[in-house]
């Protein structure tokens, strides 16, 4: 059963690549923030039900029967499977209605971002603890 292991990469990979990749790229070409702005906007809300899809299918992973060390990897990372879930749903019922009706801009914009890093790190824990090897236990 290596499903589990796809969806940590999917998650961490779409958040680096949106994250650090695709929006920056948005800033430097598009003609005005404003419309760099909206569509970020949009891409961070498909990455919002990206995230709460992938973290629902590694929260299952917990529970399977299958394959009972990747099980016990995936329950290890519930906290921050949980927390990277949490956080995407903050950020796109929260913080991105202030930003879109622009209320106090630097505030809800550094509010965003750091709570996108904060969920980059739970998904980057949660695909190390799923690829890393298991501790090899001596009899």
């Amino acid at each position: 059963m290596v499903w589990p292991v796809w969806l940590a990469a999917l998650w961490w990979g779409s958040l680096t690549t949106v994250g650090f990749g695709v929006v920056p790229l948005l800033f430097a070409n598009l003609p005005t923030p404003a419309l760099a702005g909206g569509m970020a906007a949009r891409l961070f809300e498909v990455q919002t039900w990206v995230t709460a899809l992938l973290g629902v299918g590694l929260l299952m992973a917990s529970r399977s029967p299958r394959d009972p060390a990747l099980a016990r990897r995936a329950q290890a990372s519930t906290a921050f499977i949980l927390g990277g879930v949490v956080l995407a749903l903050l950020v796109q019922f929260g913080v991105a209605p202030r930003i879109v009706a622009r209320e106090n801009l630097p505030l809800w914009h550094g509010l965003g971002t750091a709570m996108m890093a904060a969920q980059w790190v739970c998904a980057t824990v949660v695909f190390w603890r799923m690829v890393r090897p298991e501790p090899a236990h001596h009899a």
